[in-house]
């Protein structure tokens, strides 16, 4: 029941984006152009792909955006992915003594949502009580200016504030904020972060820059690199490694006092790629083998032809055989990926 592509990595993480739309423009993502360029399909079509993906293997499903709250309906959603349940294998002796292997269910599928913050504090209970797991709050400041400078909206800093203490009230854990690092707009953000993990008992999360926003503005001296964040940080406090699992993302390390955790995901400096575990949906249903591809592939129109589950799963099967071995950012032969991160989700 296991997806794997053909570098022998396990497929267990997908990533829906249920919409290219967003109420922020941050300006390391965003031109300054409204609206959405791909637009959103019914709810029950994301079910569908999603359902088929399970069964495949998926444990983990993280629903993007864009600003994923702003859908209508978000709620069901999640209540409906919180009733699939992944395949588990067990096995029985048979007559002659071999082990014959039985598909069985179980439930527990990990289901997360990444969002800026916005309307997060009036949801928080209600998508946890439809069966959300964890959240991550996408929050580059801790400053209202700086925040607002960044976002280009003038009130929102107390929003995403309050919906992040409405998430940890309801038990919404491990809680994670995430701030993309950029040099010349936070880059002295690292040590308020810090003291914003210990005191709001959050994880907080560096992302290095990547080449992914619309302007097409990329240029490595604009990164902000691990080393250098854990130094900066250690000027606050000693950090502490703490170990990962292959596939996660983010380097973990705890304060030495044991007080507040943050990571550091450095697909730059310290790509992952080897033991990568995840791919995508768009927000218009295709399928992307990883954030910098130069291809998509139609998952929504194989259904629109018509296509049962079972032809869909091969079509998925077919297209992790092609997901790449890794990115090539500052190489030389590296192309940007083919849509931008707001419209391919986060």
């Amino acid at each position: 029941m296991t997806l794997s592509d053909k570098f022998g990595r396990p497929i267990t993480d997908l990533r829906i984006s249920i919409t290219d739309r967003c109420n922020y423009r941050c300006v390391y993502c965003r031109t300054g152009n409204e609206g959405a360029l791909y637009g959103d399909l019914p709810f029950a079509d994301y079910l569908r792909m999603a359902r088929v993906l399970v069964g495949l293997g998926i444990t983990k499903i993280r629903i993007t955006g864009g600003e994923p709250l702003l859908r209508a309906g978000v709620v069901d959603f999640v209540r409906e992915l919180a009733q699939l349940q992944r395949p588990k294998t067990e096995s029985r002796p048979t007559p002659d003594g071999r082990a014959e292997a039985l598909p069985s269910r179980e439930s527990g599928l990990d289901i997360a949502v990444t969002t800026n913050g916005h309307l997060l504090a009036d949801m928080a209970l209600p998508l946890k009580d439809a069966g959300l797991n964890r959240v991550t709050v996408s929050m580059d400041a801790v400053d209202p200016v700086r925040f607002a400078r960044i976002t280009r909206v003038a009130n929102g800093y107390d929003k995403v504030l309050a919906g992040i203490r409405a998430s940890r009230r309801a038990g919404l854990w491990p809680l994670k904020v995430n701030c993309v690092l950029m040099r010349g707009f936070n880059a002295d953000q690292i040590i308020p972060f810090g003291v914003f993990a210990r005191e709001e008992g959050v994880i907080v999360r560096f992302i290095e820059f990547m080449p992914l926003e619309e302007g097409r503005t990329w240029a490595p001296d604009t990164v902000i690199t691990l080393d250098e964040i854990v130094k900066r940080m250690g000027e606050y406090r000693p950090l502490v490694e703490i170990p990962h699992g292959r596939s996660e993302t983010a380097r973990r390390y705890r304060f030495e006092d044991g007080i507040g955790e943050i990571g550091i995901i450095a697909p730059v400096s310290h790509p992952f790629c080897g033991h990568c575990s995840r791919i995508r949906i768009t927000s218009d249903g295709k399928i992307r083998t990883c954030l910098f591809s130069v291809w998509d592939h139609d998952l929504h129109g194989k259904m629109q032809g018509g296509a049962s589950d079972e032809e869909l799963a091969e079509f998925i099967r077919a297209v992790v055989q092609k997901k790449e071995e890794r990115h090539h950012i500052g190489e030389a032969d590296f192309v940007p990926a083919s849509r931008t991160m707001v419209h391919i989700g986060g």
